[in-house]
């Protein structure tokens, strides 16, 4: 059974997919950690609502990032853990994760990588960047994640349609929506042997 990191500054909406796959049976993994840089994120409630182990790891905790990034480390470590998941965490992760996790580090990304991603390209800004292009259609990419935003090799990937009314918000909605599946169903794939990490 693969144990799950997972690393968070907001709401964690698809870190609480996939904890509730793994509650309902419907994904063979188990959650051990949620390591969170804002010490009042949803994420860090949430996980501890599912007695999930949480810990505020974050510049206000260690001012050194070589600290903050061998701190991170240790609690993945601690806690056995095998996959770590980026679920809308807004730091880049550091050289000792990344070593220490090769391949085994994934992000999910609101757009179809290589295209509006790269430093500054997350949350609402990606969907006003799909729009304001006129793109008919978006989606939704998991990636390795390592040392540069957004340039990990692509694991999976979905398109979302963009429609004529679209507004970011209500683009966004619909992307999330899909992001929850996306990730449960490549994790699944993970879990059971048919998408290879390496």
């Amino acid at each position: 059974m693969l144990n799950l990191g997972f690393l968070a500054s907001h709401n964690g909406s698809n870190m609480q997919a996939v904890v509730r796959a793994c509650e309902q049976g419907e994904l063979f993994a188990r959650p051990v950690i949620v390591v969170s840089n804002n010490k009042d994120s949803v994420a860090l409630q949430f996980a501890k609502e599912h007695g999930i182990e949480t810990c505020h790891l974050s510049y206000a905790t260690h001012k050194d990032p070589d600290a903050l990034d061998a701190a991170i480390l240790a609690k993945l470590q601690d806690h056995k853990v095998d996959l770590v998941l980026l679920v809308g965490y807004m730091k880049l992760v550091g050289q000792l994760v990344v070593n220490a996790y090769r391949k085994r580090i994934l992000n999910i990304h609101p757009a179809l990588l290589p295209k509006y991603g790269g430093k500054g390209m997350y949350g609402i800004r990606v969907h006003e960047a799909v729009i304001n292009a006129g793109e008919k259609e978006t989606g939704i990419t998991i990636h390795h994640a390592n040392e540069r935003y957004d340039e990990g090799n692509i694991i999976a990937q979905c398109t979302v349609p963009v429609l004529e009314n679209d507004t970011a918000q209500i683009l966004a909605a619909r992307v999330l929506q899909q992001e929850h599946i996306l990730l449960v169903e490549t994790l699944k794939n993970i879990a059971s042997g048919k998408i290879s990490l390496d």
